[in-house]
């Protein structure tokens, strides 16, 4: 099957669309989402990617990332992405959007538009082994020193994005944590 990806600018105006693996091999700016997963005690869910995807295989990312097919809507392919990697349904709202660009060591290179999204979920996980190796809900606090002691371990969106995503307190995430 091929997937295309949507070329845009740095506006994230639509440009056109190429297939999915030419786009990264060119580095051609195209759109992203990226979502961020947390529980009830304000943990993230992390998933390690598959070893065998096209990139980043092994490394430790946010609850699960894609690209929007031509024509679908950003948070309605990340809600469709979050159901097949991870087999599960939930609220996600956008929090803000973030461009990067970086090469990867087997000649790939990753150059998104990221809409960034985060939602709330306490259920069970049923993930594709095919996407994902192992989950973890982890603390803030728990991934930070991961991250300042061993960034290898984590991709490099996951990377760029976490500051951002710790700055936050809880009071300024718009999304309501379920009360029990």
């Amino acid at each position: 099957m091929i997937t295309e990806v949507v070329l845009v600018d740095e506006q994230d105006q639509p440009l056109g669309r190429m297939e999915k693996m030419e786009a990264h091999q060119q580095g051609k700016l195209h759109r992203a989402f990226s979502i961020f997963i947390f529980n009830r005690k304000g943990e993230m869910l992390l998933q390690q990617r598959a070893r065998g995807k096209y990139h980043s295989g092994g490394l430790w990312s946010n609850a699960c990332c894609g690209h929007p097919l031509p024509g679908e809507e950003t948070a309605n392919a990340a809600k469709r992405r979050l159901k097949e990697e991870l087999g599960f349904e939930t609220g996600i709202e956008k929090i803000f959007d973030l461009t990067y660009k970086t090469d990867f060591n087997n000649g790939l290179k990753e150059h998104e538009f990221d809409h960034v999204f985060a939602g709330y979920y306490d259920g069970g996980v049923n993930f594709d082994p095919a996407e994902v190796m192992a989950i973890s809900y982890q603390s803030l606090e728990e991934i930070s020193h991961s991250l300042r002691s061993a960034p290898e371990l984590y991709s490099v969106w996951f990377r760029l994005i976490f500051p951002r995503i710790m700055s936050w307190s809880s009071d300024k995430i718009s999304i309501t944590i379920p009360k029990t």
